[in-house]
């Protein structure tokens, strides 16, 4: 059976987290505990234009796609910013990273976003070959402070 994509729910806290945690561990990213909690708060009721979704494989959670919808300066409609995306490793490969891009594409499309973006490192040689496939590079370097 094909693994589902859903809307992240409040009952999903515990399986999230764990793959919240990998991510970030992957990143070598520290958040902390209250951060976590908050994030999974407004990505499960949609605050302030988050929006989570989740892969879920057999009753477990394999995979999940962070987006943000904001308003831009370069239009009038809101573009959507796919902020974290991640696959466990027994779902990596078999067309789930995908899917959970398709279903930002699709939000996206239902709330008339003019733009969905995301940004990863240049080292995630994995990622960038489903990118390359999806999606359209651009020229852009990022800055940060």
């Amino acid at each position: 059976m094909e693994p589902s994509i859903r809307r992240m729910g409040a009952d999903d806290f515990d399986a999230w987290h764990t793959l919240w945690d990998a991510y970030n561990d992957f990143y070598r990213n520290e958040v902390t505990s209250d951060v976590t909690r908050e994030t999974f708060r407004r990505l499960h009721e949609g605050e302030l234009g988050f929006q989570g979704i989740v892969a879920e494989d057999d009753g477990l959670l394999i995979g999940f796609a962070h987006a943000v919808f904001h308003p831009s300066t370069w239009t009038v409609g809101d573009y959507c910013y796919l902020e974290d995306l991640f696959v466990a490793r027994a779902g990596r490969g078999t067309g789930v990273a995908k899917r959970l891009v398709e279903a930002v594409y699709e939000e996206a499309d239902r709330r008339g976003a003019d733009r969905v973006y995301w940004h990863t490192d240049a080292y995630n040689a994995p990622a960038r070959s489903l990118y390359d496939n999806i999606a359209h590079l651009k020229s852009y370097v990022v800055y940060e402070r």
